[in-house]
């Protein structure tokens, strides 16, 4: 059984199991574990001496980890306050996100699907071709032994190496690296429910997947804006479920190029 450990203020630091302690190098992949299942709860203070003791590392790299999650905008650090993980999105800061999304990825989609070596057709059917398969393994098929928690990991890996792939195969340093700066992933990862349904990432997925692979940039486009839209309304729904979803713009974003 999991044992939250607490320090001063019952700031909650990090589950006691009876399992090795992690490497000094693996402290960084433990903390953001916690952090993206929720363990260590949004908006939470961190205490260095209880994390290092449950670690069993020294405050060193338990204090490297944590600038590293701060610059994933997973960790906050407050003079006077300390370390504590960042609120979950709220509703406007979700529709920041994807707004931002809906301007850069639907030109992303189109800059990639031409007839070029740079084409990254082939390496997004790769990537649906692996997590398929490892959707498909028995462990993780519905009351598979890992079911919620590491489909929900490895989700999240996919859809960031699927999106990263084709932001850059436009060559456009500028643009990759504004996309990878908002970290969207980690933080949409938060609001995933746990019974959360892949079949819908994989179909759009494979939608904007084929078209980039056809060298059609105008159903590229298409594609990538639509899969944006109908993901921002199913993380909208974590708010409430009851209520209709808010959209987005329905004005589409200037193209950058023809």
């Amino acid at each position: 059984m999991t044992e939250l450990s607490t320090g001063p203020n019952d700031e909650v630091c990090v589950p006691r199991k009876n399992a090795p302690k992690p490497a000094a190098n693996g402290v960084y992949d433990r903390l953001r574990s916690l952090i993206m299942d929720g363990v260590l709860l949004p908006d939470t203070r961190i205490n260095i001496v209880a994390l290092s003791r449950d670690l069993g590392v020294s405050q060193t790299p338990v204090r490297e980890a944590l600038q590293r999650l701060e610059g994933d905008n997973l960790i906050t650090y407050e003079p006077g306050r300390g370390y504590s993980t960042t609120p979950l999105l709220d509703l406007d800061g979700l529709r920041a996100l994807f707004e931002f999304r809906l301007l850069v990825e639907p030109w992303a989609a189109r800059a990639a699907a031409v007839d070029r070596l740079s084409n990254p057709g082939a390496l997004l059917d790769r990537e649906l071709d692996s997590f398929e398969q490892v959707l498909a393994a028995p462990e993780n098929e519905a009351g598979g032994q890992n079911s919620h928690h590491d489909v929900r990991q490895q989700l999240v890996a996919h859809d960031a190496a699927f999106h990263a792939a084709i932001l850059k195969a436009t060559g456009n340093p500028v643009a990759e690296q504004a996309y990878e700066q908002t970290h969207c992933h980690l933080h949409t990862f938060r609001l995933y429910p746990e019974d959360i349904d892949t079949a819908n990432t994989v179909t759009e997925h494979r939608r904007i997947s084929a078209a980039i692979n056809e060298c059609d940039p105008e159903e590229a486009e298409q594609a990538m804006t639509g899969h944006i839209r109908k993901a921002f309304d199913r993380f909208a729904r974590a708010f409430d479920e009851t209520a209709t979803p808010p959209t987005l713009p329905d004005t589409p974003p200037r193209r950058l190029v023809k």
